[in-house]
């Protein structure tokens, strides 16, 4: 059994906000920037329509791509520290891929966000199918100049089946690649985003996804419970009768399997969707303020586990075989 790294009390997880604090002294907080980009899921260049449940909207909402990213940076840090009296932020690229533009212009719209004084990074929300050299090569210059970089490639599920029901448009073996030519760049920090929750997938099959994680060698992790929003292809299938949402603690419990599996030094960005409510369909536990973190924490208490407890570097030391 791997011993609890201090750096995962007292959530039993290793949060954001503990890297940060451990990595700048003092709390840092992400201030999105929407940059009017799209998707090649979207636009026909792989597909239209997009993934079966995504609308942007549900958790950015209102377009501000009329206005500068630094005006955007700008607004967004002084709602920020009005509430919560944080002084340094990373720029977050949120909407849709956001590498999917010219290498001139993501050089422009990244380094327009750096030179607001109160940035200390950035973080790039994208697809693992669209992470060319030239964009690792932008990153790796920003790396080198100082900054904190996030690269987060949207995975979803570690099976292709699901990549496919869900009309991804990607594969697993193509998020591999970008973590593995990721990884080759001094500095760039790669984090996963999982939907967790998916009805065909059995829990073996969904813990199997926590394999992957572990062995990618990744740095960070977004989990997401699987819910419905208005404005998906999703919500169709939903209201025919035709999918299954977990309950908010069967989410809590797969969660910490999951947890449980993967490396301690894997920072955790995010356990669940939090979806606004005129937006959100089902399930209710996915609205604002559900406390997620906190269920997850007594969870794990209530075991005496924490994130890693079951880790090995060889799977077939693990529990997960006993799933």
């Amino acid at each position: 059994m791997v011993p609890q790294p201090s750096h995962l009390q007292p959530s039993g997880y290793y949060a954001f906000s503990t890297y940060l604090k451990q990595r700048f002294g003092q709390r840092i907080h992400k201030v999105t920037v929407d940059s009017g980009f799209t998707c090649p899921n979207r636009d026909g260049s792989l597909g239209r329509g997009g993934c079966i449940f995504c609308n942007n909207e549900s958790f950015s909402r209102g377009s501000r791509t009329g206005k500068s990213v630094y005006h955007q940076v700008e607004e967004g840090i002084v709602g920020i520290r009005r509430r919560f009296g944080v002084d340094k932020f990373i720029a977050y690229f949120q909407p849709y891929t956001n590498t999917y533009a010219s290498i001139g212009k993501l050089e422009q719209l990244y380094t327009e966000a750096l030179q607001h004084p109160d940035i200390v990074g950035i973080a790039i929300g994208t697809r693992p199918d669209c992470v060319g050299e030239k964009v690792l090569d932008v990153l790796e210059r920003i790396v080198r100049d100082g900054w904190e970089v996030w690269l987060e490639l949207g995975l979803q599920s570690g099976s292709n089946e699901t990549l496919d029901r869900i009309n991804r448009g990607h594969t697993v073996e193509n998020f591999l690649d970008a973590v593995d030519r990721g990884k080759r760049r001094g500095g760039i920090k790669l984090c996963a985003h999982l939907i967790l929750g998916f009805p065909w997938e059995t829990p073996a099959e969904q813990l199997s996804t926590a394999v992957i994680i572990a062995d990618s060698g990744i740095h960070g992790l977004k989990l997401h419970a699987l819910h419905v929003v208005k404005g998906t292809a999703l919500e169709k299938t939903f209201k025919d009768g035709e999918l299954d949402l977990p309950t908010r603690q069967e989410y809590i419990t797969l969660v910490c399997d999951f947890l449980e599996r993967i490396p301690p030094d894997i920072v955790i960005q995010r356990l669940s969707s939090e979806a606004h409510e005129d937006l959100l369909i089902a399930p209710p536990w996915c609205g604002r303020n559900q406390h997620i973190p906190d269920a997850v924490r007594i969870e794990l208490e209530s075991r005496g586990s924490w994130q890693g407890k079951w880790f090995r570097s060889d799977s077939s030391d693990s529990r997960s075989s006993e799933i």
